[in-house]
């Protein structure tokens, strides 16, 4: 089978795994099928992969699941460069008056230096601060392209077409994006796709 099937509970894996399927239509899917509909598209996508290999029902996100160890309040807490990072720590507001204090007014929280506090629980905001620096240099030294996440596959497919094919505009993009789809397989711009538009 070429073209893509129906989102269904009989789905063949393989048809899941292979075919490009819209976030509204995986909420859609754990909506019928009783599955938490909440989380990335990433998430989700994984969430109903178990199901279908399992037939296990995911009813409560993982982070309801683990309730948190620690008791630190990163609100009120009084922090210092000493102060370890927990499985319950939050961008608070206090959290930023004290990076501001040791780094300066340019602090501000981005997604990097988030993701890098979240899988560093055990490390001190020491730590942490010297890993804001080093991500500060690295942003302004890279003049690089920014890197699309892999959930947004729409996203990259059109830069990489455009980048690829110069002499072709965004809606020549959108054409080949939308055949591209509802095929099976990856969802990446190859040089292929352009006999795609023979083959509709």
């Amino acid at each position: 089978m070429n073209h893509r099937p129906k989102l269904e509970k009989n789905i063949k894996i393989e048809d899941f795994r292979d075919f490009y399927w819209l976030k509204g239509e995986l909420i859609e899917f754990c909506r019928i099928e009783g599955l938490v509909k909440r989380g990335g598209k990433i998430e989700i996508s994984n969430r109903i992969e178990k199901y279908l290999t399992t037939g296990i029902k995911t009813t409560k996100t993982e982070s309801q699941k683990s309730k948190s160890i620690s008791k630190l309040d990163w609100n009120n807490e009084e922090l210092t460069l000493q102060t370890v990072i927990t499985d319950n720590y939050k961008n608070t507001e206090n959290v930023r008056i004290f990076f501001a204090g040791n780094i300066g007014k340019k602090f501000k929280f981005n997604v990097k230096f988030m993701n890098w506090m979240k899988l560093n629980i055990g490390l001190t905001l020491e730590n942490a601060v010297k890993e804001w620096r080093n991500i500060e240099i690295e942003r302004k030294n890279n003049k690089s392209e920014k890197e699309i996440k892999p959930q947004f596959e729409y996203n990259r497919y059109i830069r990489d077409f455009l980048k690829n094919n110069t002499g072709k505009t965004r809606n020549n993009a959108i054409e080949f994006w939308n055949i591209k789809k509802t095929l099976r397989g990856n969802n990446n711009y190859e040089k292929s796709d352009l006999d795609l538009e023979m083959n509709k």
